[in-house]
């Protein structure tokens, strides 16, 4: 099947109103035809993220398209990636590795250049590919950042292609968010428009519809498709923590939700066990009794350590201990596991040093190589050596008595640290969970004896396929336009 579009953008209303969804349905489609189809993403801000084949960081958003598409992550598919430090400040990580830190400010100037990084690799897959689907970021109805952008109109205008707008129905507020943004933008902006996408409905559709002909009336442009809502999809998010299903299981994690946590799809597996009752902790409410806390990573450590202190969890992490509850850290929050974290250059904020937690013997000290690498290994621990397959994405390098007792061997080399007692797991590994065999070694340390298992490349495959079949009419339409 040819496909008419060598360019074509998904663009919302606001921030998850689903265009990585459409996005990640469109490349499992046209693959499925035998379109060689590839995702793109300009501009992304978030902390969850996932390391590439050639070496470089990208969002997590595109990973998963790219297995949609059938395809290996690579840096071109997400050049600009944004990963915030504070309120005003992120990590610039352009093509894959990190260019600098910058406030909000100077990156806004600094977009002419990011542009240029932009183009580079859109035009590289222009020539690899026959077909980029791209997804924009937020809205493009932000009217203070449309000078220099690269996220939405700025790059649809730049390239000339056309733009599909999706806005969530399950919010409330639909068609205003629709004709509210089609108002933001300039005339060869809404020319750029072919349609919408209404997502989430769930409900009589002969009630919509004459809400979809006044739309149609009002704007001139056709809803291309309504896509329903579906429940119990296994996707990785790109950047929110998504709710938390209703308790299943009896074995219970909690997950102190730190302010600059990254790259929480870690726990994507624990969620997915019918014996675990997964809860991520809100700030001012005290971790409950558990069987296995787990610190998350976190991409501003001493930060994100001084605010677990100042919730008073410290005390709660160590009354776990003497009750003899098991506890985890995973790359930060391993970090956080040590005696002390410095940070002499500012990699993540102010200079400095902290005490960490005092739980493990080891420190940490920042530095200016970020370490990125797929890896792959087995478990340290238990009778089986079960293999474990994941990603280390860090700039800390930790030393210390602890490490001589691994949790993991990577590629035949020790990683993380297994405290004497047997009740402290620390790594740098992430997706630690997400082979069956990992997860049931890591369960079964942790304290759960269970026959149950998961298997979340299964579950994702899966969902890919759900959503794309739900999209088949978004589809269908765009073949029909032409």
């Amino acid at each position: 099947m040819s496909f008419p579009y060598s360019t074509l953008m998904i663009q919302g209303t606001t921030s998850d109103a689903g265009k990585s969804t459409v996005v990640a349905a469109l490349c499992r489609l046209l693959k499925r035809r035998g379109v060689r189809v590839v995702p793109f993403k300009p501009q992304n801000m978030a902390l969850n993220s996932a390391v590439t084949a050639d070496g470089g960081e990208i969002g997590r958003a595109q990973a998963l398209q790219a297995i949609a598409a059938g395809l290996p992550p690579h840096t071109d598919m997400n050049p600009i990636l944004l990963k915030p430090s504070s309120d005003i400040g992120a990590q610039v990580i352009i093509h894959g590795k990190v260019r600098a830190e910058m406030n909000a400010r100077d990156y806004h100037q600094y977009k002419t250049v990011a542009m240029q990084a932009v183009l580079e690799s859109h035009e590289r897959l222009l020539q690899q590919y026959d077909c980029v689907v791209v997804e924009g970021a937020g809205s493009p109805a932000e009217i203070n950042l449309r000078d220099r952008d690269i996220a939405n109109m700025g790059f649809a205008e730049k390239v000339d292609c056309p733009v599909i707008l999706v806005a969530d129905i399950d919010r409330g507020g639909v068609f205003a968010h629709i004709v509210g943004t089609l108002s933001c933008l300039s005339e060869s902006e809404r020319r750029r428009i072919i349609g919408f996408v209404i997502n989430r409905f769930r409900g009589d559709i002969k009630l919509l519809e004459p809400g979809l002909e006044w739309l149609e009336q009002q704007t001139g442009k056709p809803v291309l498709a309504v896509l329903p809502y579906l429940h119990g999809l296994f996707l990785d998010a790109e950047d929110a923590v998504q709710p938390v299903q209703a308790s299943r299981g009896a074995f219970r994690v909690a997950v102190p939700s730190l302010p600059r946590m990254s790259n929480h799809t870690d726990f994507d597996a624990l969620r997915a066990h019918p014996d675990v009752d997964l809860h991520f902790v809100r700030a001012g409410q005290p971790i409950p009794q558990a069987d296995l806390i787990i610190l998350p990573g976190s991409k501003n450590t001493r930060g994100d350590l001084a605010w677990l202190r100042a919730q008073g969890w410290e005390a709660h992490i160590q009354r776990h201990l003497r009750y003899g509850g098991k506890v985890i850290g995973v790359c930060g929050g391993f970090q956080m596991l040590g005696r002390e974290v410095t940070d002499p250059l500012g990699m993540e904020g102010k200079a400095g040093a902290s005490t960490a937690l005092g739980l493990l013997d080891m420190a940490t000290e920042m530095r200016p190589e970020k370490r990125l690498m797929q890896v792959q290994g087995v478990c340290a621990f238990g009778d089986t050596q079960a293999p474990v397959i994941g990603y280390e994405i860090h700039m800390g390098v930790s030393t210390g008595g602890a490490l001589a007792t691994p949790a993991f061997f990577i590629d035949g080399r020790p990683e993380g640290a297994l405290s004497a007692d047997g009740q402290i797991l620390g790594t740098y590994l992430h997706g630690l969970f997400d082979t069956p065999q990992a997860i049931s070694a890591l369960l079964q340390w942790a304290g759960l004896n269970s026959d149950n298992t998961v298997d979340t490349s299964a579950l994702r495959e899966a969902s890919l396929d759900r959503i794309a079949d739900a999209t088949q009419p978004l589809l269908d339409a765009l073949l029909a336009i032409q």
